[in-house]
């Protein structure tokens, strides 16, 4: 008989380990993890870890045969910056990947006859804005508004909400009767902010690489102008709004993809929180062009009421608890030895 398990996918990435560590306080859920690199040494007590390639067949039909698989958690993703450098490799990565995972969740459901929960984060960047003008006229972006990505992360991450939607609503819908389908739930995450793993190549990580450089006494250059805004999140929250939304009772949803926020800040005020806690920090502005340019396609805010009505969002961080309360302490206790 079959193991019943919770497959987490990108398990040894920022969201990944914070997802583990907080699915494993549950000793009735049994996770299963996968992910290129090893877990971090104080997680692998706490799930069986797979270090494997998404894209390996063989690999998934043999975790098939060997676990029940419940519920996915697909975190694995190539991040914006390193997919703008090798965007053949991001489509592999973030959407071959991702079809594979939804075919195998579906086959699953056919076979248990119900439906395998499917989890997915999807990011701000499958938004794009055109220009700074249109930014700051539009100020919290709706789900279903500028859906028009200018990074090859954000095409990936809109094109597997939509895989995802047909797969939960119209696989196989030529079929005599239609076999049961997965329940597909997104959540459209800002920048997030982690205290404990260090910033991965997003974006928009030029917020935790701020704090992460003052804590270590090293000086950093921000990469986009002091009035670049957008949304963000700490870790705690986003991993929250994942585990929320995949118990929220199904007929309560409205809609397959959700919005979460919790605080926008400018560059510059990220700054002066920075410097608050560490004054010696030695911050200093000088705008990739380039880079700058994802970001002002990103919205200043973002629009989460269907969260919040549908089923209950709300962060447990705003921004002066995020950081008096979270980043700070935490970054400080993390570099205190050094």
């Amino acid at each position: 008989m079959r193991k019943k398990v919770i497959f987490i996918t990108g398990a040894s990435g920022e969201v990944g380990n914070a997802l583990v560590r907080e699915l494993a306080q549950d000793p009735a859920n049994h996770l299963l993890t996968m992910d290129l690199h090893p877990l971090p040494a104080e997680l692998r007590a706490l799930t069986t870890h797979v270090e494997g390639d998404l894209l390996n067949m063989r690999l998934l039909a043999r975790l098939v045969s060997e676990y029940e698989i419940d519920v996915v958690y697909h975190l694995a993703a190539l991040l914006s910056t390193r997919a703008e450098i090798t965007p053949e490799e991001a489509h592999q990565v973030n959407v071959e990947a991702s079809l594979a995972l939804l075919k195998l969740a579906a086959e699953e459901s056919q076979w248990r006859k119900r439906s395998v929960q499917f989890i997915f984060p999807s990011s701000i960047a499958a938004y794009g804005l055109p220009d700074r003008e249109t930014k700051a006229h539009f100020q919290r972006v709706r789900e279903f508004e500028w859906n028009q990505p200018r990074t090859m992360y954000g095409c990936n991450k809109l094109y597997c909400e939509m895989l995802g939607s047909y797969f939960s609503r119209y696989y196989k819908q030529l079929a005599v009767e239609q076999p049961p389908t997965i329940d597909f739930r997104s959540v459209r995450f800002p920048g997030l902010i982690s205290a404990v793993t260090v910033p991965s190549g997003g974006t928009s990580d030029y917020a935790p690489e701020m704090l992460h450089a003052a804590a270590q006494g090293q000086p950093y250059c921000c990469f986009v102008r002091e009035e670049a805004r957008i949304p963000f999140m700490v870790m705690p929250d986003a991993v929250r709004a994942l585990l929320q939304l995949a118990h929220a009772p199904r007929h309560r949803l409205s809609r397959q993809v959700y919005n979460v926020t919790s605080f926008s800040l400018s560059a510059a005020e990220i700054r002066e929180r920075v410097l608050s806690a560490f004054p010696a920090a030695q911050i200093s502005f000088d705008p990739d062009l380039k880079r700058e340019a994802i970001v002002d396609s990103w919205p200043a805010d973002i629009d989460d009421s269907a969260a919040r009505m549908d089923w209950n969002w709300r962060p447990e961080y705003e921004v002066d608890r995020a950081f008096e309360e979270y980043l700070i302490p935490h970054i400080r206790r993390r570099y205190a030895g050094d």
